[in-house]
């Protein structure tokens, strides 16, 4: 195997026994295999004339296929083999349509031939591993080559993710769901270094589509996020412990727990759930547990009852909660109950309320509270303020530190360079990467928060509709002349695209860490310097001195 997609990649160049994620040599060539399956579906689709409710169910299907390779997301070995004959078998049906399309347009019969990924066909476990190692990142041997290729497919990952959970909810696409064909198909088929890397920007400008359509899709279906405090705490009943960023999986679960008697806890990346008005008429949904996804393990063992994990981030499960962990939408593990969706989008959840009565409520962790939901309509509620606290110093400077947390101990970094930021500033966040300094007693500065917390991942793009205003407000020409400086962490791909979606936008000299993605060559690290002032971290004192400059 060779995987170098996560910032845990081994020694930052990449994994080739088995992956830091926990993921074996099986599991990435199948990986890989969907992934170049699905270049060659992504291929026929373009060529076969497809209607536009054609083009968004092929592009939902793509979605869901590279959703299931982020890192963390599955791990389970039969759901990419039964993913895998899937492919082949949508292909098969999108070659007919070509030729019947080719026929039609053309007024005469294909006799050309099609590339290799859209015509190889296996049944055999073994044909099938053996190929998906052969055609994994390594296959392309250009350096700068693959590295641009992969910057491509990994930012599309994470416009996947985000377009599925929009598409769950019912909001969709075509022009999102085109460019996630267009752009994945001419990624299996182009050597074209220059037309790369303007695929990489449409890569960012479609990120920014994306996350617009999925933070419409949240806030017309469960209202716009408020200021929240939320508990930390537990109580006394039995608990059901839900995890990762599905917001509809969050809002059938506590429907279907209403009168069971037992609480919902949310955990890491759903947290935010805490802060939108559908979810709080609920009186069963009482605090979020622990802290980030790395920390599940032990967090898992102690909360005593059952747990959903409905998106990445799962790890390898420990023995000792194994028989009270399920998993949902695009997650998996080898040996874990998986909770389908049936045909209307409906999933049934008794399983898991029936387990959690006959369990012990969870073990306390912590107590207090933690204070979230300044998404971008919140802040822009109170911008008369904030503006009035930036004209007079009170406020020097905003830090964006949104992203990703992670396992290494060099992600300590975060949480020091929060706690030595002068009190005249004011932190921006989202994602999990929070977890670094959300529970820091770091105050506020006239009533405003030092931590701004705008909810998921995803949630990025409130942070950009912020900068954007207060450009405007201000009266500015450049986005970057705001007091607004990015030390942003990463890990998966999901943040690739947020990252891209931030160069699109125009955003410059984005510090990012703890180290830069393995993927990047030397000579494609430099163009994202030279281009955009990408950097690495260094030191606290270091970077605190550049960013308070």
């Amino acid at each position: 195997m060779f995987c170098y997609q996560c910032q845990e990649a081994a020694r930052c160049y990449g994994c080739e026994t088995k992956g830091v994620c926990g993921k074996n040599d099986d599991t990435s060539a199948l990986m890989d295999l969907l992934i170049y399956s699905t270049k060659g579906l992504a291929q026929i689709g373009e060529l076969a004339g497809l209607s536009d409710e054609d083009s968004k169910a092929l592009g939902r299907f793509i979605s869901c296929s590279l959703f299931q390779t982020i890192t963390n997301a599955n791990f389970d070995k039969e759901r990419f083999l039964a993913r895998i004959k899937e492919t082949f078998s949508y292909a098969d049906s999108l070659v007919d349509k070509f030729l019947a399309y080719h026929q039609k347009s053309k007024g005469e019969k294909f006799e050309g031939s099609l590339s290799e990924c859209i015509t190889w066909r296996s049944g055999d476990e073994a044909a099938l591993l053996n190929k998906g190692r052969s055609v994994g990142v390594q296959s392309e041997a250009n350096e700068d080559l693959r590295s641009l290729k992969e910057l491509v497919v990994y930012g599309l990952k994470g416009v996947c993710a985000y377009y599925e959970h929009a598409a769950h909810l019912g909001f969709e696409d075509v022009n999102i769901a085109k460019f996630i064909i267009s752009s994945l198909a001419a990624v299996g088929s182009t050597n074209n270094a220059d037309a790369l890397v303007a695929m990489v920007m449409k890569v960012g400008e479609n990120a920014v589509s994306t996350m617009a359509l999925l933070d419409k899709g949240h806030n017309e279906t469960y209202g716009k996020p408020e200021i929240t405090k939320v508990n930390i705490g537990v109580g006394t009943r039995p608990g059901i412990l839900i995890s990762g960023h599905d917001l509809k999986d969050m809002a059938q679960l506590l429907e279907q727990s209403k009168d069971a008697g037992v609480d919902v806890y949310t955990h890491s990346e759903m947290l935010p759930a805490h802060y939108y008005p559908a979810f709080k008429k609920y009186k069963h949904f009482v605090g979020n547990y622990g802290g980030s996804w790395w920390a599940q393990n032990a967090e898992f063992e102690k909360f005593n009852g059952p747990i959903l994990m409905t998106t990445n981030c799962i790890v390898p499960v420990r023995p000792t909660y194994a028989n009270r962990i399920f998993t949902t939408g695009m997650a998996g593990y080898p040996g874990v109950k998986h909770i389908a969706a049936d045909t209307s989008g409906q999933k049934d959840f008794s399983e898991i309320i029936a387990l959690a009565k006959s369990c012990a409520a969870p073990i306390e962790l912590e107590k207090g509270e933690i204070v979230g939901g300044f998404a971008h309509d919140q802040v822009l509620a109170l911008a008369e303020k904030v503006i009035d606290a930036v004209k007079s110093g009170a406020v020097k400077k905003f830090v964006v530190m949104a992203g990703c947390d992670g396992r290494l101990a060099s992600r300590s970094y975060y949480t020091n360079f929060a706690q030595e930021l002068p009190k005249d500033t004011v932190i921006l966040t989202a994602g999990c990467a929070k977890y670094r300094y959300n529970k820091l007693n770091l105050g506020d500065i006239g009533g405003i928060p030092r931590v701004l917390d705008a909810g998921q991942c995803n949630d990025s793009f409130s942070l950009a509709v912020v900068a954007l205003k207060l450009k405007e407000v201000f009266g500015l020409n450049d986005i970057n002349e705001l007091p607004i400086v990015y030390n942003i962490a990463w890990y998966e791909q999901k943040a690739v695209a947020v990252l891209l979606a931030l160069l699109c936008l125009g955003v410059k000299n984005i510090r990012l860490g703890p180290t830069l993605p393995a993927f990047l060559s030397p000579n494609i690290t430099n163009v994202l310097v030279e281009k955009f002032g990408l950097k690495g971290i260094n030191s606290v004192s270091e970077d605190m001195k550049e960013v308070l400059a």
